[in-house]
């Protein structure tokens, strides 16, 4: 796609991403708290991963996990999959370490955030074709708390997922600096996010209805 220099239009809740040391015990771990079962999603054969997946409605969660199955990628992974911190973080049990959000024009939107998100990055997954916003060195922006952006250029997949009952009640951010996030956030002019912003350490925490009740990642 050829950047714009039109304004961008508002951002929408993409998916959460939770990662887990093993995707087979992590689906386990996430079914029996969700109380439904998750779909199966594929291999993202540029950073060696492979994921399952539950939808949220309008947005998805994303259970994503090292597949050691895979040839080791040529660069870092992304979400700090390769580092020594999260890998003990997922050795305790999955975590949510991520958010993304989906944006009509990613080129456009990059110019317009005050951080660096990473590079344009075009990605396949199956029938799934998109570009991400990607850093080089597969760090988290701000640690995980300031979203990666998402392009379609596929029909995304909460079109084909089927509806478990599983919807998005709040996504808590929380930061040492949270007006610098804000104002990170600003232009992204995000819309349909049940979203809180606040001072702490670095953490994601998402409020979900399930079927079951209430759960917390």
């Amino acid at each position: 796609m050829t950047p714009s220099d039109s304004p961008a239009a508002a951002a929408l809740l993409d998916h959460l991403v939770l990662a887990t040391a093993d995707l087979a015990q992590g689906r386990r771990w996430l079914q029996d708290r969700l109380g439904v079962e998750l779909q199966d999603g594929g291999e993202h054969h540029l950073f060696g991963t492979h994921n399952a997946l539950v939808g949220l409605g309008n947005a998805y969660l994303e259970l994503i996990a090292i597949n050691p199955q895979a040839p080791a990628p040529e660069r870092p992974r992304w979400f700090e999959l390769d580092t020594p911190e999260m890998q003990a973080r997922l050795a305790q049990e999955p975590q949510l370490i991520h958010w993304v959000v989906g944006v009509p024009d990613l080129w456009t939107a990059l110019r317009q955030i005050p951080e660096a998100l990473g590079e344009v990055t075009p990605l396949s997954r199956g029938m799934n074709r998109w570009l991400l916003s990607v850093p080089r060195d597969g760090s988290l922006p701000f640690g995980g708390v300031m979203p990666s952006l998402i392009e379609w250029e596929s029909l995304a997949p909460t079109a084909r997922l089927e509806d478990r009952g599983v919807r998005l009640s709040c996504l808590q951010l929380s930061t040492p600096d949270p007006e610098r996030l804000t104002r990170a956030l600003d232009p992204l002019r995000l819309e349909g996010v049940p979203l809180e912003v606040e001072a702490g350490p670095t953490r994601l925490r998402a409020t979900l209805q399930t079927p079951g009740g209430v759960v917390v990642l």
